[in-house]
């Protein structure tokens, strides 16, 4: 039986206030390009990059292929295939980034992709820019762990401190994009669901959040 589809949401809008510049530039775009390819590897479909403090994705428009650039000064492409996001109001915090990312997953998968014959997405697996060391292995386990429970709803854990990916099946979407506001994504709606699967993820990654440029040194 053929899993149902999950879609990746990478949360890469923020200012990056303390760690000097945009986390969607970090490393020349490597903390991105990661962040992808553990969704991708890890079993999501489709990859939604939410951008704001950047400005909106540009058309790329030297490539043969259909391809979008963060910025052009310096210049820097987004990962091939996924879908950019624009967050206008970025400056709010996570939750604009978290209501942009789920928003653009549900207007894209509420009918079989065009010509694809792929059912919708039930599963959105959503992680944050600045975690990079969550491998793929990661995303997978969590992601296992939310289509094997009652809830639907499963998040990564490192030692005793919750973390990324948290993976929403469909019917949380609302509750999520209802309760999150100012810096708080799905923080709020997590923890007024005890029947969320917590999956210990300490044995493959830090799950550390990098916030200050000394810390990835």
């Amino acid at each position: 039986m053929t899993p149902e589809r999950c879609d990746g949401i990478v949360l890469a809008a923020g200012a990056g206030t303390r760690y000097g510049m945009p986390k969607a530039l970090a490393e020349n775009g490597a903390w991105l390009h990661s962040a992808v390819r553990a969704l991708r590897e890890g079993g999501c479909d489709r990859v939604f990059v939410v951008l704001g403090a950047t400005g909106p994705a540009q058309r790329d428009q030297t490539a043969h292929e259909p391809a979008w650039l963060i910025s052009r000064t310096p210049r820097m492409p987004l990962p091939a295939g996924v879908h950019p996001v624009w967050a206008s109001d970025w400056a709010i915090g996570l939750s604009a980034s978290m209501r942009a990312g789920l928003a653009a997953v549900a207007s894209l998968g509420t009918a079989k992709d065009s010509g694809s014959g792929s059912a919708p997405p039930e599963f959105a697996a959503v992680m944050p820019v600045d975690t990079p060391d969550v491998g793929p292995e990661v995303v997978a386990r969590v992601l296992a762990a939310a289509r094997g429970s009652e809830s639907r709803l499963a998040r990564a854990v490192f030692g005793k401190l919750p973390g990324h990916p948290v993976v929403l099946g469909r019917g949380h979407w609302a509750g999520v994009l209802a309760t999150a506001t100012g810096n708080t994504g799905a923080g709020t709606y997590l923890r007024e669901r005890p029947d969320a699967v917590r999956v210990r993820c300490d044995d493959l990654a830090t799950g550390i959040d990098q916030d200050y440029q000394s810390s990835t040194r």
